[in-house]
């Protein structure tokens, strides 16, 4: 509880992140700061964070993004799996050096695509994924990633 309702006051509410406010260890950051690359999505109809304004992400980074734009809304948008039908999708990715567009020039550009965005996610993933590894056995005690307790975990109902 305690996380989401800091995730809604300080990145939806306050716009910390944006605005160079947001606190990690201490220390303030803002979004120019991420050096990894970005790939952000945003839906179509979205009642809680217009597409427009999860665009800015393009503006407001110093790294590569890959924006999407999907059909539907907040939710049906986000998690329609990938053979749903009807959906479509617009992806273009912009270099961390090349010239920002604006939201309603980037759609008119942008080629709208059939399906789900998830696939193309699942790609990008692949393209800067290392090599498959085992996941660590979680019921070994000598483990290097031991668990801290029994699932849920004590973290969940802290307050």
């Amino acid at each position: 509880m305690r996380m989401h309702s800091e995730y809604l006051r300080k990145l939806y509410l306050n716009n910390d992140l944006a605005e160079g406010r947001f606190n990690v260890e201490g220390r303030p950051i803002h979004v120019s700061d991420i050096r990894v690359p970005i790939f952000a999505v945003g839906t179509v109809k979205d009642h809680v964070a217009p597409w427009q304004s999860v665009f800015k992400i393009d503006v407001l980074s110093d790294t590569d993004v890959t924006f999407v734009l999907t059909s539907g809304g907040h939710n049906a948008g986000i998690v329609s799996e990938p053979d749903h039908p009807r959906r479509t999708f617009r992806i273009r990715t912009k270099g961390a050096t090349k010239r920002q567009v604006d939201p309603e020039t980037w759609m008119r550009e942008t080629p709208e695509r059939d399906g789900s965005w998830w696939e193309a996610w699942a790609e990008w993933l692949g393209e800067r994924a290392g090599k498959s590894v085992a996941p660590p056995d979680m019921d070994d005690p000598k483990s290097r990633h031991p668990a801290l307790d029994d699932a849920p975990g004590t973290y969940v109902f802290q307050k």
